[in-house]
């Protein structure tokens, strides 16, 4: 057949629907269910088969059944309230506004991936998931935000799960005319288009604009018929194989978005790298500032003045870190254009390894921010103890890297039924306030048990017939017999505990702890008295196959007699999995290697359902577990081995399951309540609804970070940059001057002493020819892992002395040190430069 061209016949929207296509642009209508219900009710069958696309439905549906809903008063008056609120959202004051009324810089925020609905699959999972929700808290609070990204043409990958259990991935082409997304413009109404040098060529990016309620994010695409095949294929997948591959996304992210903000005509005060994808952001910062007149080191102080980077990998593995010739083969001519030697760029990313130097994202994005965060109280400090080697002669607790604990998006993850019981409790503004603990605490114990029982149950229906329906296509396309697809129509029981797992396949977060012992948890599982049932989801990275392995053994589990219907294991995880199994669950399961977890977000979004976390004491589960609102598995202790420590996990998990939480669940009084059970499930939703609200982690953002950097930037940049060159000056002098300085230290230490006694430390310092306002001399006081500082005071002549109190009785070691010294630093440590007498 002779093909002579294809035409999309668009049906025409009738006038009383005409603004569910501008709704449909604007992903408000993905934390909103009764929006998203209003194009599922044009066609159900196209709003599943299109994975909830409203684009794509309303492209799709018949133009007979527009004209009906036109005439459909119920339908025209649902269309009505949903607009109405849409507009109110949109011109709603500035939230923000009730928690600081300081003045704030446009903050531009980068991130790899962005997971906002599963129609959307521009993520693989959770750091992809918080940005997305960083993103409509941001809106919420509105917040001066844009957000950068790429626009994966294939996404991630379509997960699909053989007759063996073994995992398979597909690509899909995206048909980005179906996409809630337009081109960019200029403030002039030109397209934004642009062009990245990478290894001597010009790549070529258009941009794309999604609105995200108040908020744009802009994505970047290399999908031009200006590229070559190759370049692109540079943003067809998500974490494709190869460092090539990767070294060039992240300069098309770094370079390209920054390049991308300057044509948008947005200047933010604020740069937030979401990990260390986004790094190349600063050099290209320093370049255009340098091409403006400034030399390096004043530019590298430029930028980082307002630069934060959010670290979320606490696995060495998880840092990009790239072996110097192909930085080289990439970066080749950039000194020149930043002014500096190939040294001078290097150091700032210099990672020695055991196999030699690397060039690593991590030390770039540390090196050029001067505000850094883990994502929970735990990797705090266990960032801070990976990067200490980068602060010589500084402890652990001293290495600037503070955190910030993740949250989730409430409204995305809330189930509708939930959001209109808490509704009937809490204050008409209480979307406004989520993050505000004593409103939860007041209201909650006011629904009534009937109500609670009755939501959890129907959401827990919900929830078991999806399962079904996802494993019923799951075997027909392996060609499953008609008598296994039969029963698969009727796996888990509504009366049975059931127990989520869902997650990315990594091998550190142990998917298959719970199969240590086989014969005891069989026993926990077939108790007819108390049935136990699990359901997993979650992918392996394609490259991962020990990742996939624990699928598939998870799979073959499944398919035993003991366990068939009991366990069953989901394909393709995505945000709609997700969102059936947080809402549908009795129990979210956690179990992975601590301390590897950074944070976790899942079992927030279940706890805010109503569903109890049973998680390993690591990430956000470690500071939200009170012992009321959910269970822990094991303890904090440090182990000898990996086995040792998984022995202690599983044994803890059966144990608990046993012993605590089959028996609560299966306790009924004279009516059928179990009001133990539905205690528990109102502690996690008023300790886990706030404090791990998605609004709660951007208001910290913005009270610690933002609001202190917008300040630090536009200090450093005042006067065409006159504080920038002024620190760069000072740094560059005190390097040179450090090598020669000298302390030495005294102190008057009894072999006893009582409490409330101090001591006398003398330090004799030649500080070169630095002069006493350049340095800071300190007598420190350590006891059992705690540090007390005292700054000793100059007496002249390179004289210092103090006095320091021994508060307690122990042991103490009294020592003393010299550091450089500025008022206007960010951080005591931002030379990384300490001398120890």
């Amino acid at each position: 057949m002779n093909v002579l061209g294809k035409v999309t016949v668009l049906p025409k929207l009738p006038a009383e629907l005409r603004r569910l296509e501008e709704l449909a642009y604007n992903l408000y209508w993905s934390w909103t269910p009764h929006a998203q219900a209003l194009y599922q009710d044009l066609d159900p069958a196209l709003w599943e088969r299109f994975n909830h696309n409203p684009l794509r439905v309303l492209l799709e549906v018949a133009q007979s059944r527009l004209d009906e809903l036109a005439r459909d008063s119920r339908y025209l008056a649902r269309v009505r309230r949903v607009l109405a609120d849409f507009d109110a959202y949109l011109q709603a004051p500035t939230t923000w506004a009730k928690h600081n009324a300081a003045e704030l810089g446009q903050i531009a925020y980068f991130s790899m991936e962005y997971g906002f609905y599963e129609s959307l699959p521009i993520y693989s999972g959770g750091l992809g998931i918080l940005a997305g929700d960083h993103c409509k808290s941001a809106s919420d609070l509105g917040l001066p935000f844009a957000a950068v990204g790429l626009l994966f043409h294939q996404g991630y990958f379509r997960q699909m799960i053989n007759k063996d259990g073994w995992q398979e991935e597909a690509y899909d082409e995206l048909d980005l005319t179906t996409l809630p997304i337009k081109p960019a413009r200029t403030p002039e109404g030109k397209e934004v288009r642009l062009a990245v040098p990478v290894a001597g060529r010009d790549v070529h990016i258009r941009v794309w604009t999604l609105l995200v309620g108040r908020i744009p994010v802009y994505l970047l695409d290399t999908n031009v018929p200006e590229n070559s095949e190759a370049d692109r294929a540079l943003t067809a997948r998500l974490y494709g194989p190869g460092q090539d591959l990767r070294i060039q996304q992240e300069l098309v992210l770094g370079v390209g978005g920054v390049r991308a903000l300057r044509q948008l005509g947005v200047n933010a005060t604020v740069f937030h790298m979401n990990e260390g994808h986004a790094a190349f952001l600063g050099l290209e910062r320093i370049r255009e500032l340098v091409q403006g007149g400034l030399d390096f080191a004043s530019a590298v102080e430029a930028v980082a003045s307002g630069t934060i980077f959010t670290t979320h990998t606490p696995v060495p593995a998880g840092n990009d870190a790239f072996p110097l010739d192909l930085v080289g083969r990439y970066l080749g001519d950039w000194p020149a254009q930043l002014g500096t030697s190939w040294e001078a760029m290097t150091e700032l990313a210099r990672h020695d390894q055991p196999w030699g130097q690397t060039f690593s994202m991590t030390v770039l994005a540390l090196r050029l921010s001067r505000a850094a965060n883990g994502v929970s109280e735990l990797h705090g400090e266990v960032s801070r103890k990976m990067w200490n080697f980068l602060y010589p002669g500084a402890s652990e607790d001293e290495v600037p890297v503070g955190h910030v604990t993740n949250g989730a998006h409430t409204l995305t993850f809330l189930a509708q039924k939930l959001r209109d019981l808490y509704a009937s409790v809490l204050p008409e503004d209480w979307q406004e306030r989520i993050e505000d603990q004593a409103m939860w605490e007041a209201a909650i114990p006011g629904i009534p048990d009937e109500n609670l029982v009755a939501a959890l149950r129907d959401l827990k229906l919900d929830m078991i017939q999806f399962v079904r329906g996802r494993l019923q296509e799951q075997l027909r396309r392996n060609g499953a017999s008609a008598a296994d697809i039969k029963a698969a129509g009727s796996v888990l029981s509504p009366e049975a505990l059931t127990i989520g797992f869902a997650r990315r396949f990594a091998t550190y977060k142990r998917a298959t702890l719970l199969f240590r012992d086989r014969a005891r948890l069989s026993a926990i599982l077939n108790d007819p008295a108390r049935p136990v049932q699990f359901v997993f989801a979650g992918k392996a990275h394609p490259a991962d196959n020990p990742g996939k392995a624990f699928i598939q053994e998870i799979y073959r589990m499944s398919q035993e007699a003991e366990f068939r219907g009991k366990i069953v294991i989901l394909e393709n995880y995505d945000m709609n999995v997700a969102r059936h199994l947080v809402q549908g669950v009795d129990i979210w399961l956690n179990n992975p290697r601590r301390p590897l977890e950074a944070s976790g977000t899942s079992g927030m979004k279940a706890s805010i359902n109503g569903a109890l976390n049973f998680s390993i004491l690591d990430g956000w589960w470690r500071e939200s577990f009170d012992g009321t609102n959910g269970y822990a598995i094991g303890d904090e202790r440090e182990f000898s081995s990996l086995d040792v420590q998984d022995d202690a996990d599983s044994f803890s998990l059966y144990e608990t399951l046993e012993d605590q939480i089959v028996p609560l669940y299966y306790r009924r009084d004279e009516r059928g309540f179990n009001h133990g059970w539905l205690e528990k499930v109102r502690r996690a939703i008023i300790t886990v609804a706030p404090q791990f609200s998605m609004q709660r982690q951007v208001i910290d953002y913005t009270q610690k970070y933002y609001l202190p950097l917008s300040a630090r930037a536009q200090q450093v940049w005042a006067n065409d940059f006159a504080l920038a060159r002024e620190l760069a000056a000072w740094k560059r002098y005190v390097l040179e001057q450090w090598p020669n300085t000298t302390i030495q230290a005294s102190a008057d230490v009894p072999a006893t002493a009582e409490p409330g006694q101090t001591l006398k430390v003398r330090a004799q310092v030649n500080a070169a020819n630095l002069s006493p306002r350049d340095v800071r001399v300190e007598a420190i006081l350590e006891r059992e892992g705690q540090r007390e500082r005292v700054v000793l005071s100059h007496g002249g002549n390179g004289s210092y002395e103090g006095e320091i109190a021994l508060s307690n009785s122990g042991l103490y070691t009294v020592s003393a040190r010299m550091l450089p010294s500025r008022p206007e630093l960010a951080g005591e440590l931002e030379l990384g430069l300490i001398k120890w007498a």
